[in-house]
């Protein structure tokens, strides 16, 4: 990647740059409105769809109130099975266990099914400085990879790109990571998906390490669960010598029957289809593989200390939110600064960050991310939507107003609010105020000045009625004359 997600511009300043790119609005549009209408049909299906839902927030909330006793349940039962469990506390040791078990072996390239862990941690680009290549087998992720760019959708990373320009990626940059592009590809899109497959399938037969990460693990057996529609996860996970999965501690499950309510929330939220293609699971080290297993801490337990903030490691990374976000559906995910883009990102990036374990792939100050993070629960409009649509029940709405009020603000702001508070603390105060703003309305200005005119950089100052609702009633006994 050209550039580090760290260190970006806070939100407001990323979101009025992404809002003028009009390819990019028509790319998001068409496609969150198209998954978030497959979503609705298929959750409609379901007559226990809420039931369904609460029991996969009963079931989170319970695991993360005892995530250290099943925490230490899942490593037996990994090692029970002939698997090696590595503990990471933050992005820095996880990155250096992956690059010492990869070298262990001897190779110096490695194929990804795709995980958004091993993207927080920056883990490519920490291979790439041990002298070890990473290819990414998503197609979307392999897009992102062949285009230097950065993923902008939880589901589909590649979700800003129109099929002609990823025709032209394919054609200009495929070559150098491997088989070409065919000269004369179309965009057509199954053009495109052969052209894919051809590339990564030599990628597949050559590659003796994979590295993928894991939608769930079940604490009481040990085994590790990835959900995909391409068929590359299968690949990643059977044919390479040496496996390392590196997962956040929070993607555990206490038992394998609350597997079941999962794959029938993840699927629908996700892709809008009643189960996925391809559902894999292995435990410990199977047919001759060596199997690792990396279990990433990286601030969750500083989050889990947060009894407001803690629900958002319930996610499971389904993208629900982001398909039904007005902000996110206008200004992209890139524009939220992080691997975690929309809603969630807006109150997951914030609290793993404040620990201080989140690498800076450009070796920025923390002073350098602040602006960014502070910014980032301000990036939504409280509509609710993704609340409603989330299947296990995250108040994201609830989580964002929390942290606003951790979020340090001006001292201007700070007095315009106290004044505020004590005029509505007294109904006298606040009639003689609504009474002086109704004689005084003319003169108003249209913008705020000084340090508030950030308000009205995009809203307008509402008009100030000449007399205010309580003296209307008054005045007309409650509208009857």
């Amino acid at each position: 990647m050209s550039g580090t997600f760290l260190g970006m511009p806070a939100f407001p300043r990323n979101a009025a740059a992404a809002v003028q790119d009009s390819q990019l609005r028509f790319n998001l549009r068409k496609a969150t409105r198209t998954i978030r209408g497959k979503r609705a049909a298929v959750v409609g299906e379901l007559p226990d769809w809420a039931a369904l839902r609460e029991a996969g927030k009963q079931i989170k909330d319970h695991t993360l109130r005892n995530l250290d006793r099943y925490l230490l349940q899942l490593e037996e039962a990994v090692t029970r099975a002939g698997g090696h469990v590595h503990w990471a506390a933050d992005a820095a040791e996880a990155n250096r266990i992956v690059a010492g078990l990869v070298e262990a072996t001897g190779e110096t390239s490695v194929v990804k099914v795709k995980s958004m862990a091993t993207q927080e941690i920056g883990l490519n680009e920490a291979l790439a400085e041990r002298g070890i290549t990473a290819y990414e087998t998503d197609l979307a992720e392999l897009i992102v990879q062949l285009g230097d760019d950065w993923p902008s959708h939880i589901l589909v990373p590649a979700i800003h790109r129109n099929r002609s320009e990823i025709r032209e990626i394919f054609r200009e940059r495929m070559g150098e990571w491997g088989r070409p592009a065919p000269e004369d590809l179309s965009d057509d899109p199954r053009a495109l998906a052969e052209a894919a497959r051809l590339h990564l399938r030599e990628r597949f037969l050559a590659s003796e390490v994979a590295i993928s990460g894991a939608n769930f693990m079940i604490a009481e057996t040990g085994t590790l669960v990835v959900l995909e529609s391409e068929g590359n996860g299968r690949m990643c996970l059977t044919l390479p010598r040496t496996l390392i999965s590196v997962v956040g501690i929070e993607k555990l499950l206490p038992a394998w029957r609350d597997l079941e309510v999962f794959l029938q929330l993840l699927p629908r939220s996700s892709t809008g289809e009643r189960m996925n293609p391809y559902t894999s699971t292995w435990t410990g080290a199977v047919e001759g593989q060596e199997f690792h297993l990396v279990l990433l801490d990286n601030g969750r337990t500083a989050v889990l200390a947060d009894e407001v903030g803690r629900q958002a490691l319930r996610c499971i990374r389904c993208s629900a939110c982001l398909n039904v976000c007005p902000v996110y559906e206008r200004a992209g995910g890139h524009a939220y600064g992080s691997v975690y883009p929309g809603p969630i990102g807006a109150i997951l990036t914030p609290q793993l960050r404040a620990s201080g374990t989140v690498a800076s792939r450009d070796r920025l100050p923390p002073s350098a991310t602040g602006d960014l993070d502070a910014s980032l629960p301000y990036a939504s409009s409280l509509c609710g939507a993704c609340f409603e649509v989330c299947p296990v029940a995250i108040d994201i709405p609830e989580v964002l107003v929390h942290l606003r009020a951790r979020t340090p603000h001006p001292r201007a702001e700070r007095l315009g609010m106290r004044a505020a508070g004590w005029v509505f603390d007294r109904p006298v105060r606040l009639a003689r105020a609504q009474r002086l703003g109704g004689r005084l309305r003319r003169f108003l200005p249209r913008r705020l000045p000084g340090p508030l005119s950030a308000w009205t950089d995009t809203r307008d100052i509402p008009d100030v009625p000449a007399e205010s609702f309580r003296d209307w009633w008054d005045r007309t006994e409650g509208g009857t004359r």
